[in-house]
């Protein structure tokens, strides 16, 4: 289920965009002002967001500027402003789509829609982990929203992982997997690689998955089916 981030200060409009999108199964979350939304929008990691332009404390332009500093998270903004340089400054900010008040929320809810579909045909194969999502395609990981760097080694380690989660890999299994054969270090750059690892998801919120170690067997990325 898709979460959607509705980001509106009228509170008539939010819910009755809530409405239309639960009856059709998307899980939302309500924000009033700019400040909530961006909170909202790094605790949450949600995978769409309807923008409002004009909030208290931060405007749309601004919010989504911010976002688009660290996410690739769709964007469609919605606002009375209907001239077509504003939607032209919206679409060239980084918005995904536009849409002028008033508005019906079907077609609301079927552009969401829409975005939804092209952005996962246009991002490659990707792996969600609540807040964690890797793309094995452009080896891109995000965690609350926030692009998180790693070195190559371990992006290799944590994306062989994340490609076979809940089983466990001995020391020997993983330098083989990703290593290769030809290695002839130490087998303790598997325990250096995983505490790398945990340091740089330690945000990742432990119900949601983990790297764990178990004793005598190996490692396992383990997560909730």
């Amino acid at each position: 289920m898709e979460k959607i981030l509705i980001v509106e200060d009228e509170f008539a409009i939010s819910q009755v965009l809530k409405a239309y999108l639960t009856k059709v199964q998307f899980l939302t979350e309500q924000a009033y002002t700019g400040t909530e939304a961006m909170q909202k929008f790094h605790s949450w990691n949600p995978d769409l967001v309807l923008l409002d332009v004009m909030l208290p404390e931060k405007n749309g332009w601004q919010i989504l500027e911010e976002i688009r500093q660290v996410s690739k998270c769709p964007v469609i903004m919605l606002t009375a402003l209907g001239d077509v340089n504003y939607r032209l400054d919206g679409l060239n900010g980084g918005a995904d789509d536009y849409i002028a008040k008033p508005f019906e929320a079907e077609e609301v809810v079927a552009r969401v829609k829409a975005v939804l579909r092209r952005t996962i045909a246009d991002s490659g194969p990707t792996k969600q982990f609540g807040a964690l999502e890797i793309n094995l395609q452009s080896h891109d990981v995000t965690l609350n929203g926030y692009k998180v760097e790693l070195t190559p080694r371990d992006l290799s380690v944590l994306i062989f992982l994340a490609e076979n989660p809940n089983q466990t890999f001995t020391r020997d299994q993983l330098i083989d997997k990703v290593w290769g054969w030809e290695y002839d270090g130490s087998d303790r750059a598997v325990d250096l690689a995983v505490k790398r690892l945990r340091k740089s998801l330690q945000d990742w919120p432990e119900e949601q998955g983990e790297i764990k170690t178990l004793r005598g067997l190996g490692y396992q990325f383990s997560v909730k089916k």
